[in-house]
């Protein structure tokens, strides 16, 4: 049962992560991948607070299947991350690289910090 959940988050994440992805390309431009920060900063802000209900008793296995495995692995993309922050490297941009390196463990963590706290806030 709960491999069909993780299908049906996935089904929901991938999409969500391309159209996201382009959407903020499309307004930020320039070389630094915003999108992928993007995408990649709401997941782990949402499998924080699947997490944080997890841990408080208010999520059950099927919806961390649904929301944090389906939804958030697809939703997030690590190959992407290394991918670009690679490409930025290549081309000359070795702070730019740096920067998305950097830049994306920090506010992923954060993020992911900051959605264990509100679920605990509010369930815990």
């Amino acid at each position: 049962m709960d491999w069909l959940l993780v299908v049906a988050g996935a089904l929901v994440g991938a999409p969500a992560r391309y159209a996201a992805d382009r959407w903020i390309t499309a307004r930020r431009g320039g070389p630094f991948p915003w999108g992928t920060l993007g995408v990649n900063v709401v997941a782990c802000l949402v499998l924080g607070l699947v997490t944080g209900a997890a841990l408080a008793g208010a999520a059950s296995s099927h919806l961390v299947a649904l929301l944090g495995t389906g939804l958030c692995g697809a939703l997030s993309t690590y190959s992407t991350l290394s991918y670009e922050t690679l490409r930025l490297a290549e081309t000359g941009a070795g702070r730019l690289a740096l920067g998305n390196a950097l830049l994306s463990m920090a506010a992923g963590l954060g993020a992911g910090c900051a959605g264990v706290a509100v679920a605990t806030g509010v369930w815990g």
